[in-house]
């Protein structure tokens, strides 16, 4: 058996990066390059910022259904297509491997693949023809927890099954809209610059050990720029689950994207 490989990945604002929509062709093409790196996997576990509950849930149809979680926007929106089988059978795997560190979990058979899942996912993988199980964040968004997460799904990596985070970097919705002040949009692009620079360091760098990322990632709100970057942190969570997973596995971090997006910067990572 081989370890499975584990992504961060920003997926964009709603269907705009399926869309065309310029702010985000960088960020679609990134996604796109993706696809090699995803092309061996026998399952993939998408944890989305896009599905919140009181404990982890996961889709366990076998043919989960789309769910069009975003408005406003051109009625193609609403037509996109994404018949990825699920993975019944990893989600009962995924049940208990976390009931065996004390993490209750639910399976939910009737929830569809969020455009969390389905957006980046058209982009990594048109042919939608690897199993994916998607899986909640939790609502007490508690960083700790969610590092727990990770290392408990650690395990089920090998074999060549990959897990995905699929949040956002950078998660400021009224600067991404140009919904702020004018002092906010002079004084915004550097904040988010000076998270990343943090983020990417804490994330990347080689000489941090295991549990020196992990409580960095625990007291990400101390970075700088870092609650500018996420009002709420839902979009963030994600990449801590992906920090669980490799620091139980061993796996090191490089930057895969990191570029503005809609003017901000953004980084995607990828372990290996």
């Amino acid at each position: 058996m081989t370890m499975g490989q584990i992504l961060f990945i920003p997926h964009g604002g709603g269907p705009l990066p399926l869309l065309g929509d310029p702010g985000y062709a960088r960020l679609a093409a990134a996604l796109r390059e993706l696809g090699a790196a995803v092309a061996g996997a026998k399952a993939i576990i998408v944890v989305t910022a896009h599905w919140e509950a009181a404990r982890p849930r996961l889709t366990s149809a076998a043919q989960p259904q789309l769910l069009y979680d975003y408005y406003g926007f051109p009625e193609e929106a609403y037509r996109i297509k994404y018949g990825a089988p699920g993975a019944p059978a990893l989600a009962e795997a995924v049940v208990q491997a976390l009931a065996g560190k004390g993490i209750a979990a639910d399976l939910d058979p009737d929830r569809g693949f969020d455009h969390g899942t389905f957006v980046p996912m058209a982009l990594i993988r048109p042919e939608a023809d690897i199993p994916i199980l998607q899986m909640s964040i939790l609502s007490s968004l508690d960083p700790a927890l969610h590092l727990a997460l990770g290392r408990a799904l650690a395990p089920l990596l090998r074999d060549d099954v990959l897990l995905i985070g699929s949040g956002f970097s950078f998660h400021n919705l009224k600067a991404l809209q140009g919904r702020v002040s004018a002092q906010e949009m002079q004084e915004g692009p550097p904040l988010a610059i000076a998270f990343h620079d943090w983020l990417d360091r804490a994330v990347c760098a080689p000489d941090l050990d295991p549990e020196r990322r992990s409580e960095l990632l625990l007291s990400w709100e101390n970075a700088p720029g870092a609650r500018f970057s996420h009002p709420r942190e839902e979009h963030l969570l994600p990449l801590h689950v992906c920090i669980g997973a490799a620091e139980a596995t061993g796996m090191t971090a490089s930057r895969f994207f990191g570029e503005p997006v809609k003017g901000y910067q953004a980084s995607g990572y990828h372990w290996r």
